[in-house]
């Protein structure tokens, strides 16, 4: 079961459910591959929509290792998402927004 305060993600690669979650590691990951100076650089990057099948990759790839699953950019090139390419954007998507999306409990 995924835990949404942690920012993990529930996605289906290749039929089978996996949790996704990019912890501060797997961010550190992501600047390194998109050659980008902060975070900001990377969450602008997609912001843009100038996406490329690499960057899904590295991100899908970088939620997966996030979760404590071993893997690498050759192995997510392989698995299979229903949908396609929005299949694949939309795992980014929601990853992306279960990380910097914060909830305020400070009202309750």
């Amino acid at each position: 079961m995924v835990n949404h305060l942690r920012g993990e993600i529930e996605a289906d690669l290749d039929g089978r459910a996996y949790t996704l979650c990019l912890t501060l590691g797997a961010l550190a990951e992501l600047e390194t591959a998109f050659e980008s100076e902060t975070l900001l650089g990377v969450i602008e990057r997609f912001q843009s929509g100038q996406m490329r099948a690499k960057d899904i990759m590295a991100v899908i790839c970088a939620g997966l290792k996030g979760a404590g699953h071993e893997c690498t950019i050759d192995d997510v090139a392989s698995m299979k998402v229903e949908g396609g390419i929005e299949g694949y954007i939309a795992i980014v998507s929601k990853l992306l927004n279960a990380t910097f999306t914060f909830e305020d409990d400070s009202t309750q």
